[in-house]
């Protein structure tokens, strides 16, 4: 630890537009056993209550403009202004769901080798049903002490600020900021781990334009990471075929197909064809991440998710909301 008044961790949070949802992840924040932290919220021009919100935290806020923003650029500006040894990077719309969740990203930091820490994520009653399954399939329930690829993802991560001094965020890709950074960090000598006891809810309220948007631009950010990479039609069709056909069968599973079925061929219609619409480069995808990135939820399920025990207890928000729909802080 640099010097005595550095708090164990950082929260580093970017948002725009987040009113309905940061308000529920500053009180988780504030719920957890890690008190010494320290939180520090990079806002891109936010038009709605977002900072209002904001401002009934211990927060930190940094502004960034609309025009100089990228994923990657407000990560370094928010990492920068903190004085701990372990930044947590934290979507504005998940929250966690125990009072350990801190507890859990830090604890691998004891090994100087753990570069990159990153955990579980799960939906709620809003998610669509497909998100659903993406987070199940990219998000298991066994930890992964020593990842051999890179993939991660920050809307609930830990990075060590050493590494992130070494090596900040590329501030020009259109997203996946988190696996190029991990890539490298790799190269390095760094290790990436995944915990799944750190689990937080991610809330997406997207339209179906927004879920292509926000594939299209992944999918240009990882030919940038990978030139070699290539997405053709053919991929499109039998990705897309795919993992409709894995969606609907887990739908019928958990009786749910009747009012799933139409979303899910729409969100996945709109993930594989802003996949396709966002390559251009040509070359081989590397095998793992491709099955990391793109392929169905397997159809065997582990014995974690069919007799899952809850031995922690979970953080009971308030149900009571705002006028603007929020959490209020007690």
């Amino acid at each position: 630890m640099e010097g005595i008044a550095a708090p164990r961790c950082a929260v580093v949070v970017r948002c725009f537009n987040e009113e309905r949802h940061i308000g529920r992840l500053l009180d988780g924040i504030l719920q957890q056993t890690v008190s010494e932290r320290q939180i520090v919220v990079v806002d891109s021009g936010s038009t709605d209550g977002t900072l209002d919100v904001v401002s009934r935290y211990p927060a930190l806020v940094i502004h960034v403009t609309p025009e100089e923003f990228s994923f990657g650029g407000a990560l370094n500006r928010g990492c920068a202004a903190t004085s701990a040894e372990v930044i947590v990077v934290a979507s504005a719309h998940v929250y966690p769901v125990y009072h350990d969740w801190l507890e859990e990203l830090l604890a691998p930091f004891a090994d100087l080798a753990v570069g990159l820490v990153y955990g579980k994520q799960r939906g709620d009653e809003r998610t669509k049903y497909s998100e659903r399954q993406i987070f199940a399939t990219w998000f298991g329930d066994r930890p992964n002490p020593a990842q051999d690829h890179p993939f991660c993802n920050n809307a609930n991560a830990a990075v060590r600020r050493a590494a992130w001094e070494r090596l900040p965020y590329d501030e020009t890709l259109t997203g996946l900021e988190d696996i190029a950074w991990a890539r490298e960090a790799m190269a390095l000598g760094y290790r990436v781990v995944y915990e799944p006891a750190a689990e937080v809810v991610h809330v997406h309220e997207e339209t179906p334009r927004r879920v292509l948007n926000r594939y299209r631009r992944e999918a240009m950010a990882l030919k940038r990471i990978y030139p070699e990479e290539r997405f053709r039609f053919w991929d499109f069709l039998r990705l897309f075929t795919g993992n409709v056909a894995s969606d609907l069968y887990h739908a019928a599973h958990d009786r749910m197909l009747g009012r799933s079925a139409a979303a899910v061929f729409l969100f996945r219609l709109m993930q594989f064809w802003g996949t396709y619409r966002g390559f251009a480069r040509r070359g081989p995808l590397t095998n793992q991440l491709k099955q990391t990135l793109y392929y169905p939820r397997s159809r065997r399920r582990s014995s974690a998710e069919r007799n899952t025990v809850l031995l922690r207890r979970p953080i009971q928000y308030a149900s009571r909301e705002g006028k603007n729909g929020h959490q209020r802080p007690e």
